[in-house]
């Protein structure tokens, strides 16, 4: 993972972060559930969300999780460092795009990464919790209700909607 963002101040977070990968596995099926309530509600913002572009919430999502409101700076530092390691680990190789293709995978790397960008979880627990999540991928697709043709389509951009001159 890359280095983290600065910051000015030690975030402290109402819930402590999960200590072992069998409790991160839980919390990412349930943060990547709570993403998932947010689908019907894209087009009000002008987005066209689906669950390929949950990702870009994992930040949002953590933030949430962790009972942290209202720190414009804490969302801005758990993006950054939650979409730039996405980018540079998509960028690496096959095997690194492969790992992330799944929308679940791609939504648990970048929640713990955002994690990590906040200094709640240390670069050796966030990679061992994240191997344990990718060799229970199966299980992952299983319990966040998407099943196979989900774990096929990669990920992608969020895409807005354009709206009419008018």
């Amino acid at each position: 993972m890359p280095t983290r963002p600065r910051r000015t101040r030690p975030l402290r977070p109402v819930v402590p972060a999960p200590t072992t990968p069998a409790t991160w596995f839980r919390e990412v099926v349930a943060a990547y559930a709570d993403a998932r309530e947010a689908i019907p509600f894209g087009p009000l913002v002008g987005a066209d969300l689906t669950e390929h572009e949950l990702f870009h919430l994992a930040p949002a999502v953590c933030l949430k999780f962790r009972g942290v409101q209202g720190s414009k700076g804490a969302l801005e530092r758990a993006t950054e460092a939650a979409l730039s390691s996405y980018v540079a680990m998509t960028g690496r190789d096959a095997e690194s795009l492969a790992r992330l293709s799944s929308s679940q995978m791609a939504f648990a790397f970048c929640y713990i990464a955002a994690h990590f960008g906040l200094d709640l979880v240390s670069e050796e627990e966030a990679s061992e919790s994240l191997d344990y999540i990718a060799k229970r991928r199966k299980e992952l697709a299983r319990m966040t209700g998407t099943g196979r043709a989900a774990e096929r389509r990669a990920p992608g951009r969020l895409r807005t909607k354009s709206k009419p001159a008018g």
